[in-house]
């Protein structure tokens, strides 16, 4: 009894100290709508879909904003065998993010950077799925971020 009205009072208070969650009907109705542009490769590919999963992007409705990306990625070896070859590959990605008004506006702009490590392998085809994979960590870790930064600048509005 004594618990059920301390929470009772506890979101009683927490209603009057002006506090919206992030994850309210505000700002996350808002990234349903939104149109994804990527770059126009395999890592692109990837990041349009990561992003449009996690915006919750709704392809048949008309979209209220333009978020366009570009990707800048990098790859290096980190370890060495005793062979002299990688051990694994370290993959860098920087995204620049723009989130434009389609009735116009001002627009937002962002950041993100992931990093993932993948191993390298013997096989060919080993070492092609072994990057593959590292590039979708890459793209759903960048997602991730994006929807967050976007989720808090559209909340201030």
């Amino acid at each position: 009894m004594i618990r059920a009205a301390a929470i009772a009072l506890g979101a009683l208070a927490a209603s009057a100290c002006g506090f919206t969650p992030l994850y309210g009907d505000g700002a996350g109705t808002e990234l349903s709508r939104m149109a994804v542009s990527a770059p126009d490769d395999r890592f692109g590919y990837r990041l349009r879909e990561a992003l449009e999963d996690a915006l919750g992007t709704d392809l048949g409705a008309a979209p209220a904003w333009r978020l366009t990306t570009t990707a800048e990625q990098s790859v290096r070896p980190i370890g060495r065998r005793i062979d002299d070859t990688a051990a694994r590959y370290e993959l860098t990605v920087r995204l620049v993010w723009t989130l434009t008004p389609v009735a116009g506006g001002s627009p937002l702009n962002g950041t993100e950077t992931a990093v993932v490590t993948y191993a390298s392998a013997d096989q060919p085809v080993a070492a092609i799925a072994a990057q593959e994979d590292a590039e979708v960590r890459a793209a759903a870790e960048l997602a991730r971020g994006v929807r967050l930064d976007l989720l808090t600048a559209l909340a201030g509005r």
